[in-house]
């Protein structure tokens, strides 16, 4: 389990409170179901890995109203006194069906089921849609780049274009799961336990009368973990002063881990730095390329040959730039014993208690899901939903990051390929069960 810091109750749209109020007003305190979900519009992505459930769980388990955020409400002058005793005395109650963190899912499939009374369930909406919703982006689009890349090493390098610190850290935290390698954010790797990894900024090189000196500088003081960036001025002859110093490590007993490229035709020119590393005796040195790389342009830099060991991958995957939202919803799907959903043009809902079912073929690779009932057994078919919460208390351990990183790498791997290159959009059969269908009508 990582660092908790609580969020609390406020961190909320002001409607989830006044409709709450408008619940306490009216007598209205019977169980509710909302079912968590990705609309099926304007899809942008083939697969979603699920994330976020461990900030989720630990933050309902300690869901209450502190004294001071009572004072803020009574302060707002919008509640009435009645309401506010009440909720100082509230605390989540509820039960919690979710598919654990790393798992794969698709469009119109709950992610998340809650069931409490409605006034619990409702006030949960905003951090539920603001907590998964942005880790299974970055996720999602962080397998996406671990596909494109073939195996070759990424690392998050998105800290200083990621929208706000808790961003950042939770952009190292998804991109990790999801297969990259480590993190340039420090804070991160000691909060996660991800290994860090960096190299040195232009800065560095300008700093010093010649490239050459400011490389040996930096050999000298990391000779074990030694990353020269060779594009400040020529990249060649960087590669060449990278030789120069490579050799020298060497006799020392050291090893030149890398050169990375920052600029420039990465494909040219890294077969070209290879060609300059062999000739000087370094075959088994990195080669390492960073700036604007996602999904889309490491599996182009790829087919075209570059000789790229590892990528440092930034901004286009730390705000998931070619789609920077998911049409995240939180809807009733059952109240009071019934169920319950709208029929808004181009966003009605399904009513119901749901599970989601996979089946598998004979190679352990995943053929169709169906949404069904959660009370249904479907023969043959793995359920995807546990029931992670019960009466507000956590009901297992929260598993570590390593072992969500091997749930996903397992999800990614039993997923067909044509769901997984960057240009697909290709739709994974999704149905409903004939008795969800038949309580839809």
């Amino acid at each position: 389990m990582t660092p908790f810091k609580r969020i609390g109750p406020l961190f909320t749209d002001l409607y989830e409170l006044t409709m709450a109020a408008g619940y306490h007003r009216n007598g209205i305190f019977e169980p509710a179901t909302f079912s968590l979900f990705i609309r099926d519009h304007h899809r942008q992505r083939a697969f979603y890995l699920a994330a976020g459930l461990e900030d989720v769980l630990q933050e309902l388990a300690d869901f209450r109203f502190s004294p001071e955020e009572i004072d803020y409400l009574r302060e707002t002058g919008l509640f009435q006194t009645d309401f506010i005793d009440y909720i100082r005395q509230l605390h989540f109650s509820g039960d919690v069906y979710a598919m654990p963190e790393g798992t794969v899912f698709f469009p119109e499939e709950p992610l998340v089921e809650i069931d409490a009374p409605i006034v619990e369930a409702q006030l949960l909406e905003t951090y539920l849609l603001n907590t998964i919703g942005f880790q299974t982006l970055i996720a999602s689009k962080a397998a996406r780049c671990v596909q494109a890349a073939r195996g070759k090493a990424l690392i998050d390098f998105s800290l200083r274009r990621t929208q706000g610190q808790d961003a950042g850290l939770k952009v190292a935290r998804s991109s990790y799961m999801a297969g990259f390698a480590g993190t340039s954010n420090v804070l991160a790797g000691k909060l996660y336990k991800i290994p860090i990894s960096g190299t040195m900024a232009h800065s560095f090189v300008t700093a010093f009368d010649t490239e050459l000196a400011a490389f040996e500088a930096y050999a000298d003081a990391f000779p074990d973990s030694c990353v020269l960036l060779i594009d400040t001025y020529d990249t060649l002859q960087g590669a060449r002063h990278a030789v120069t110093v490579g050799r020298r490590l060497a006799q020392k007993g050291h090893l030149l881990k890398g050169v990375r490229l920052d600029s420039g035709d990465m494909v040219a020119l890294s077969r070209e730095v290879r060609r300059i590393l062999d000739a000087g005796g370094l075959p088994d040195v990195k080669i390492f390329a960073s700036s604007g790389f996602d999904e889309f342009s490491i599996a182009r830099a790829l087919e075209k040959g570059a000789c790229i060991d590892a990528f440092g991958v930034g901004t286009k995957m730390g705000v998931s730039a070619d789609a920077p939202y998911l049409d995240i919803v939180y809807k009733m799907v059952h109240f009071n014993g019934r169920g319950v959903r709208k029929l808004s043009p181009g966003k009605a809902t399904r009513a119901g208690h749901k599970q989601v079912y996979r089946r598998l073929d004979g190679r352990e690779r995943y053929l169709e899901d169906t949404v069904a009932l959660r009370e249904e057994r479907l023969h043959g078919m793995q359920p995807l939903l546990e029931k992670v919460m019960q009466s507000g208390q956590i009901l297992q351990p929260i598993a570590s990051l390593d072992n969500l990183r091997r749930r996903a790498a397992s999800n990614l791997d039993a997923l067909d390929p044509v769901y997984k290159t960057p240009s697909a959009h290709n739709g994974y059969p999704v149905s409903m069960s004939r008795r969800l269908l038949e309580i839809q009508r």
